[in-house]
């Protein structure tokens, strides 16, 4: 296990139709909806539709998770994403989501099969690597509808916990929380904002995913065509600090493009109330 670094303390996704995006049709407008307000509001128990571990796959699994973890650890990839994180304007980012706490959870909505697929091993061995590094990373929880009970019982062997609840995205960050979400659907990121979208709450996030800055230059280019899907993202963009992750390596292209660190400071809850009712009524 590679040492743990300190941030500096103060004094005092998938083929599951809950998680897939039906982008509305051109010129398609609501009137005062009030879709989604509640962020409980779709959350469901879940269990994997394959009730039993397999004992032969897990070890497979568990094998592949070992020499993808070990992988990605000896890559150029994994150094640049170290200097990044630990460049002095980010960990001063996560100083101040921290706050006066000395370690956030790690929340990792759609991962994918990991079983099925190279791209989730090495999403997910990055955030293993990441939890292993750094000691501010509290408990990591794993969330994706399409996990086998083969696939959670590796995730558990590797020191995750699964949820047993879909949030649909909308967990409250009531307390400082690194959102791990790399290519989720856009409407997962929408989920996260519109359930936090209270200056308390989005202060306490750190989210590494898709880059707001895209879903910015995309909606440009399609206009109303990803609106609803990607409102609160949208809006979010004028106070995002956003820091782009550069990838070194076309191995981990497909797992890591157009990925970004983004960290949220609201200036006003005036502001947020503003954009709050533009949504309810437009």
């Amino acid at each position: 296990m590679a040492d743990s670094a300190k941030l500096p303390v103060p004094d005092k996704h998938t083929k599951n139709e809950d998680w897939t995006v039906v982008l509305p049709r051109r010129g398609k407008r609501r009137i005062c909806s009030r879709r989604n307000s509640t962020p409980e509001a779709k959350q469901q128990p879940w269990v994997p539709t394959e009730l039993e571990s397999d004992p032969d796959r897990e070890l497979k699994l568990i094998q592949k998770m070992e020499t993808c973890i070990k992988k990605v650890e000896s890559s150029q990839f994994y150094q640049n994403f170290l200097e990044l994180v630990e460049n002095p304007d980010i960990l001063n980012s996560f100083h101040k989501v921290l706050g006066l706490e000395l370690e956030m959870p790690m929340v990792i909505y759609g991962i994918g099969s990991i079983e099925s697929y190279e791209t989730p091993r090495f999403q997910l061995s990055l955030a293993i690597l990441m939890k292993r590094k750094f000691n501010w990373i509290g408990d990591v929880e794993v969330f994706d509808p399409i996990l086998s009970a083969t696939e959670s019982r590796v995730l558990e062997s590797l020191g995750c916990s699964v949820l047993s609840v879909n949030e649909q995205g909308r967990r409250r960050a009531t307390k400082p929380t690194l959102f791990y979400m790399p290519h989720c659907e856009a409407e997962l990121y929408n989920n996260l904002l519109q359930a936090n979208w209270e200056l308390e709450l989005l202060n306490h996030i750190v989210l590494f995913g898709n880059s707001f800055e895209m879903y910015e230059f995309l909606s440009e280019i399609k206009k109303s065509f990803i609106v609803d899907s990607t409102g609160h993202i949208l809006a979010a963009r004028k106070f995002t600090d956003e820091h782009v992750l550069k990838i070194a390596s076309d191995d981990y292209f497909a797992a890591f493009h157009d990925s970004s660190w983004h960290f949220f400071s609201p200036a006003l809850d005036t502001e947020l109330l503003l954009v709050k009712n533009q949504f309810l009524c437009t």
